[in-house]
């Protein structure tokens, strides 16, 4: 919570992040109660307005009838005084139909930050709004469908109370001639705003386009409209364009699209064609409004085939505008992307593209990195195709059972380098770079690049969840999950970010969030080994087991085998999956143990002996010495998302972080002077040493 002038209110409420309360002495007050403390916040949020006994019945207990409801909300209530008045605090204001806080003995840090903007205080706003970077109003609140739309609609109204104040402000100190303070404000500002902004833009969803081709060979020139549409588009203010992962994996189904735009949570989609013939390529697009399924708008770019390659003018300005006053949005600028003038080049790129993101299928990876590597061999300035090629090495080494691992990330570092010098504004480059600073155990400098990249690219959601990961391996997941969060709303139909979720809300506790959004993942087609570890930290060990046994399909597929391991039968694979399940799920001691000398006979028997298989299981199981030798001695690629794990208080996970060593373990990996130059974990808020 931010520090606050003294006021001379008994209690002070942080309504932004995770919801914290304390009296004027900085003591903190732990109200166990979930609800309870949830309806506080809601309460606080504009103190002195009530709030229906009614409506917070149903918004907190959606699924109970009405009578059950209620008596809920009264029995909560009574916590929540009883709890208030251990300290002294009598501040509810509650009747037979209406409930409130007296604003007179409460503050909040929303008010301290709308005082400080709306007084003028800009030095003061600044240093607020750099404080409560990413984080939302009321975050990690999960209890169903009716508080999720309330709470969006009560961030919506707080962010435009707040915008119009920051506003007047940067007008007063621009006419002032105060520009140093109207920048730092701005961009403090646009800092708090950014994921905030995510969830309140219109969404757009580009469909495959179709391509009749009468010259045959491989100009994926549809490809090359859907992905200069998505870079476009993506720049406008006020449209969130859904990642082409999420809309690939809906828009071969069966769905009508008003359904696909509710799975989706976009309000319109593009679809279009291609036609090439020996004269000329037709370009025909139309906008259609997704919960009805009518065009809105239409376009049809009729021109020589050299017109699409001219410049990278695949779309041009009157089709972006067209589409833009169809939606009600307004262009603005945009760097111009570096792409290529040769069209093999391009057709290379694209084929290569593709085939980096079908992980699942045999030889598509090193395939993807040959057919880039040639596209760059034309053309060695297609600073995009270098992005690509940095993209395909690390997916080489987080889904191939390969050895060099971190020789790979230094491969993807080099060409991300690469790509940055033709072209400073490619923001995933960046984001490759922070993955490789974590193989070289600087932890700072991934966050430093996975920050510059967010910064380049906010609606790229691999770029946001890279930058939410690092967060999460770094231990602060409070701020991770707004952004974790916001890449799912960019690609919702992605399984991989649920991965990212399930384990953020393990991290902070929300059970139940934890295994639905695990529950998404296995949807989504991801194996179920979070689910598994989400379910048996919730207590459902038998449930668990099954899970994380039912992964054993996936083996041969998704899952790789360790590099250099032989083929071994069903019976093997089944024998050791079960043996995993029971120890890493099964909540038994003797079981857990068994699986922890497993492990140990292979850290010292693969050929890598840092792979995950020996990684995950490690942390999960809390097998203390064993998890910090293998990240202290090496950290790759693939074995990287097991420190996000290390961050609960869940037994026997929590048994790494608890180690006496744990502390010189996080120094040795960089962790701690991440720590020292951006801030400490959630659970552990100050140095200890």
């Amino acid at each position: 919570m931010p520090q606050k002038k003294d006021l001379g209110v008994p209690l002070q409420i942080s309504l932004f992040g995770s919801i914290k309360v304390a009296t004027q002495s900085d003591t903190s007050i732990d109200i166990s109660n979930q609800r309870a403390r949830i309806i506080l916040a809601m309460l606080s949020i504009n103190p002195g307005q009530s709030l229906s006994r009614d409506l917070v019945s149903k918004l907190i207990w959606e699924s109970r009838f009405k009578p059950q409801a209620r008596a809920s909300l009264r029995q909560c209530l009574h916590d929540l005084k009883r709890e208030l008045q251990r300290s002294g605090l009598d501040i509810l204001e509650v009747s037979n139909t209406q409930l409130a806080v007296n604003p007179d003995l409460i503050d909040t840090d929303l008010h301290v930050l709308e005082t400080a903007l709306s007084e003028s205080d800009d030095e003061r706003a600044t240093q607020l709004l750099l404080e409560l970077a990413g984080k939302p109003l009321l975050a990690n609140i999960d209890l169903g469908d009716a508080l999720d739309k309330w709470l969006t609609t009560q961030r919506g109204q707080v962010e435009n109370r707040l915008r119009m104040s920051a506003q007047r402000l940067l007008s007063t100190l621009r006419a002032g001639g105060l520009n140093e303070r109207h920048d730092a404000l701005e961009q403090a500002w646009q800092g708090w705003s950014g994921v905030s902004r995510l969830r309140q833009r219109s969404g757009l969803a580009i469909l495959p386009f179709k391509q009749i081709d009468e010259l045959g060979g491989d100009l994926l020139l549809a490809d090359a409209v859907v992905e200069e549409l998505s870079s476009r588009l993506g720049g406008l203010n006020g449209l969130a364009v859904v990642g082409q992962t999420s809309v690939a994996a809906l828009a071969s189904s069966a769905l009508t699209l008003p359904e696909m735009a509710e799975k989706l949570g976009v309000t319109h989609f593009i679809e279009g064609a291609i036609h090439r013939s020996a004269g000329s390529v037709k370009l025909t697009m139309r906008l259609i409004e997704g919960a009805s399924d009518k065009q809105i708008w239409s376009d049809q770019i009729n021109e020589p085939e050299a017109y699409f390659f001219d410049q990278r003018k695949l779309i041009g300005e009157n089709a972006i505008a067209g589409l833009s006053q169809a939606m009600g949005l307004k262009q603005n600028s945009r760097p111009v992307r570096t792409m290529t003038s040769s069209r093999e080049a391009y057709a290379l790129y694209l084929q290569g593209r593709t085939l980096t993101q079908r992980i699942a299928l045999e030889g598509a990876l090193p395939k993807a990195v040959e057919l880039l590597e040639r596209a760059l061999k034309i053309d060695p300035d297609f600073a995009e195709c270098w992005t690509a090629l940095a993209e395909a090495h690390i997916h080489v080494a987080v889904y191939t059972p390969c050895l060099e691992r971190v020789a790979l990330s230094e491969k993807a570092a080099a060409c991300a380098r690469r790509a940055l010098d033709l072209d400073p504004n490619q923001g995933y480059a960046y984001a490759i770079l922070s993955i490789h600073e974590w193989t070289c155990f600087n932890p700072a400098g991934a966050l430093e690049y996975a920050l510059e990249a967010y910064r380049l690219e906010p609606n790229n959601a691999d770029v946001t969840l890279r930058l939410g990961s690092s967060l999460l391996y770094l231990g602060r997941t409070r701020e991770a999950l707004p952004y974790v969060e916001a890449a799912i709303e960019q690609d919702p139909a992605y399984g991989r970010n649920y991965v990212m979720l399930c384990v953020a809300h393990l991290n902070l506790g929300n059970l139940e969030a934890a295994v639905r959004a695990g529950q998404s993942m296995v949807d989504l087609g991801i194996p179920g080994v979070y689910l598994g570890v989400a379910q048996a930290a919730a207590g459902d060990h038998e449930t668990a087991v099954e899970t994380y046994y039912e992964t054993r399909r996936y083996v041969g597929t998704i899952i790789m085998s360790p590099p250099g391991a032989a083929d071994i039968s069903d019976e093997a694979r089944d024998f050791y999956l079960k043996t995993a399940a029971e120890g890493i799920c099964g909540g038994d001691e003797e079981a857990r143990q068994t699986y922890c000398n497993l492990i140990e006979m292979l850290h010292q028997t693969l050929l890598d002996p840092y792979d995950q298989t020996v990684a995950w299981p490690a942390v999960w199981m809390g097998h203390s010495e064993l998890a910090m030798k293998v990240y202290r001695e090496q950290i790759h690629p693939a074995n990287m998302p097991g420190l996000m794990s290390l961050w609960t208080e869940i037994d026997p996970i929590c048994r790494t972080l608890q180690h006496p060593d744990f502390m010189a373990f996080a120094e040795d990996i960089g962790m701690v002077e991440a720590w020292e130059k951006y801030g400490w974990p959630d659970l552990i808020p100050s140095d200890p040493r």
